[in-house]
């Protein structure tokens, strides 16, 4: 039999109107809430209000994002993930924050490279500039639910079946495999199944409509190209969810710290799309980094019931992970950059009369 390392019941406190119900108990491993549905209302409340405000007031019309704006654009997303922490703080105290940072930042680590994805499936699609953010946003939103369904069936999962927890970690272990050593294969739309199936079921017009995912010919109401791409968009992030949420599910147990967690670096992915969608080849670490990242993950949770690694450990080797990975492909990009200068444009070829 194991006995927790400590166990603990703290009072509930009363701060203005609102009684904060902090972490009931603790084990030795995940924090465990008293999560109100208050709690829930605010955090819910939060998300839409940050998505109208984003979607009515700045991209309203639809336009072209600069560099410039999109920095700006991810580095508020950040401030606003960062600083729902301050909040988780504020109502279940440092263990339960612990886990919201390590959540929060490995998610944000593992949708890199679905930012690339979108890239690649915009490019294939021939989707102008200015008509990509009112698709990611829908892509967005239908993710968010879809996110949701994945974590409250994996919490279950762990709460009914504790062998679950070495099925994820195995997988975790099998997928950071599969990024090492296949990581190059690049993904064609074209040949999707689920695209094709699609295009057989629903009447389709080949021609864009704006920003409109649907549009009337001859009388005929059709989908656009755009609404083709927000399935597929939505298809390839239930393919990358099936990764994610299990590695998420290996530092947090709790319902209301993963999907917030979840949910704050997903709302700052369209930015961060539109900063990084045009650099992939600067990032020729990533893949190794991430793999790294989600074995970590995986042999934690196959190792949890002998040896227990600690969140904020957890949290150091992510970000450690993370930030190499970026440094070493900022330095080999600086390095490659260096080389093509040093050969120069080379010696013309002499003409035939001299050869």
């Amino acid at each position: 039999m194991t006995v927790p390392a400590a166990t603990w019941v703290s009072s509930p406190a009363v701060v203005g109107p609102m009684t904060i119900h902090p972490v009931l108990a603790r084990d030795g491993t995940f924090v465990q809430l008293d999560v109100r549905a208050w709690h829930w209302l605010v955090l819910l409340g939060l998300i839409v209000g940050l998505l109208l405000i984003d979607l009515v007031v700045f991209h309203r019309v639809a336009k072209v994002a600069t560099t410039r704006r999109a920095l700006v654009e991810s580095a508020v997303w950040i401030s606003f993930g960062l600083g729902f922490a301050g909040v988780v703080w504020w109502w279940f105290g440092r263990g339960a924050t612990g886990e919201y940072l390590s959540g929060y930042l490995l998610e944000k680590s593992l949708s890199v490279d679905n930012v690339f994805v979108w890239a690649l499936i915009f490019t294939y699609f021939r989707v102008p500039r200015r008509y990509q953010h009112r698709v990611l946003f829908w892509g967005i939103f239908g993710a968010l639910v879809l996110r949701a369904v994945f974590i409250f069936a994996g919490v279950a999962l762990l709460e009914r079946f504790d062998w679950i927890l070495y099925v994820f970690g195995a997988f975790l272990l099998y997928t950071a495999a599969k990024l090492m050593v296949g990581g190059d294969e690049e993904m064609d739309p074209g040949e999707s199944r689920f695209l094709r199936v699609v295009r057989r079921v629903l009447p389709s017009s080949p021609e864009l409509d704006g920003q409109r995912l649907f549009t009337k010919v001859g009388g005929r109401r059709l989908a656009t190209p755009l609404f083709a791409v927000l399935l597929l968009l939505e298809f390839t992030d239930v393919l990358f969810a099936v990764d994610s949420v299990p590695a998420v599910l290996a530092v947090s147990h709790e319902q209301f710290i993963v999907f917030s967690s979840n949910a704050f670096a997903i709302l700052g992915l369209r930015a961060l799309y539109f900063l990084l969608a045009d650099l992939h080849a600067r990032f020729s670490y990533l893949q190794q980094g991430l793999a790294v990242i989600l074995a970590f993950v995986g042999a934690k949770m196959l190792l949890s019931r002998w040896v227990h690694i600690s969140t904020g450990v957890s949290l150091l080797v992510i970000a450690i992970v993370l930030v190499s990975s970026v440094a070493f492909s900022l330095r080999r990009a600086r390095l490659d950059t260096l080389a093509v200068d040093d050969d120069g444009p080379g010696e013309p070829s002499p003409p035939p009369s001299e050869r």
